[in-house]
């Protein structure tokens, strides 16, 4: 079919006036479905995928980095280089295969005795039938490397709980802790359960210390919760409660500051080569030995030498 071009339309003629049909208004009924959702999950990953890209970041600080800068805020000192748990930054690395289970059902009985001993009576130990520490399959370990990037020959493992002490597993919030978290060189468990004998024996009243990692079985990276931690020569240890309850201090405000500091001062006698401890806690001891390092606001980390 043909048709002139020329052909005016719709009786258009030539010079005739244009016309301006207004047309009525469509109804609006906003952004189709799920839109609005999308855009919350787009911005959600967005805001996620920046905030992993800084916590690599701040990994990436070697100890060089790390502890010159710290030791240079707080009066200099001569103190090993250390990367301690950058939450320390609580990241979850994923290793190359599967992490080991974290076995939380394991509650021991002597765990639930100390626990519940101190749930009703904070300032009562176990009863006098317990053994004054549990028994302890003692192995000469060998510390390799260091603590950031090391790992642990036949370690010793401290028992997962005492008539002094209970231990915490920083995972998942709960007494005890999985025993595989709980191996050192022979040297810091024997610090430990002498520091810890000696320290409540001095105070009658205080409550059980609590206990969280040392090292895993074998030693290296936890890959949940620690980048040093990994030769069997730290140990964390959980700040005294003022209301005597057997469970991470959470803030500042919570800790028996004298206690604290009481543990602070018997880690140091006993030869700890390093001690962390919280920016607010007011916690003190010689210089380049107790030093104020961030993220310790409810812990010390203890690191002993491999002797």
């Amino acid at each position: 079919m043909w048709l002139d071009g020329d052909m005016p339309w719709f009786r258009e003629g030539a010079g005739a006036p244009v016309v301006a049909v207004a047309l009525p208004a469509l109804p609006s009924f906003g952004p189709p479905p799920g839109l609005a959702a999308s855009r919350r999950r787009r911005e959600e990953w967005h805001r996620r995928r920046k905030a992993r890209k800084l916590r690599t970041a701040a990994l990436a600080l070697t100890p060089a980095v790390v502890l010159p800068l710290t030791v240079l805020r707080n009066g200099g000192g001569s103190s090993p280089l250390v990367l301690d748990d950058p939450p320390s930054l609580t990241l979850r690395l994923a290793p190359p295969g599967d992490p080991p289970a974290t076995r939380t059902s394991e509650l021991p009985q002597r765990a639930a005795r100390v626990l519940q001993a101190s749930e009703e009576a904070p300032d009562s130990t176990l009863s006098d039938g317990e053994p004054s520490y549990p028994t302890v399959v003692w192995h000469h370990a060998t510390s390799v490397g260091v603590p950031w990037d090391g790992h642990l020959l036949d370690g010793t493992q401290f028992p997962v709980a005492g008539p002094n002490w209970v231990t915490w597993n920083p995972v998942t919030d709960t007494v005890p802790n999985d025993p595989d978290r709980l191996y050192g060189n022979e040297r810091t468990v024997r610090a430990l359960i002498a520091v810890i004998d000696a320290y409540r024996a001095a105070n009658p009243g205080a409550p059980p210390v609590v206990v969280g990692d040392l090292s895993r079985k074998g030693g290296g990276p936890f890959y949940d919760e620690h980048v040093s931690h990994q030769n069997g020569l730290d140990a964390d240890v959980y700040y005294p409660r003022l209301d005597g309850k057997l469970k991470d201090p959470s803030t500042p405000a919570n800790i028996d500051h004298r206690l604290a500091q009481d543990l602070v001062d018997r880690f140091v006698a006993a030869g700890a080569e390093i001690v962390l401890v919280g920016p607010d806690t007011g916690l003190t001891g010689p210089s380049g030995v107790v030093i104020p390092y961030p993220n310790h606001d409810n812990h010390m980390h203890v690191r002993f030498a491999a002797g």
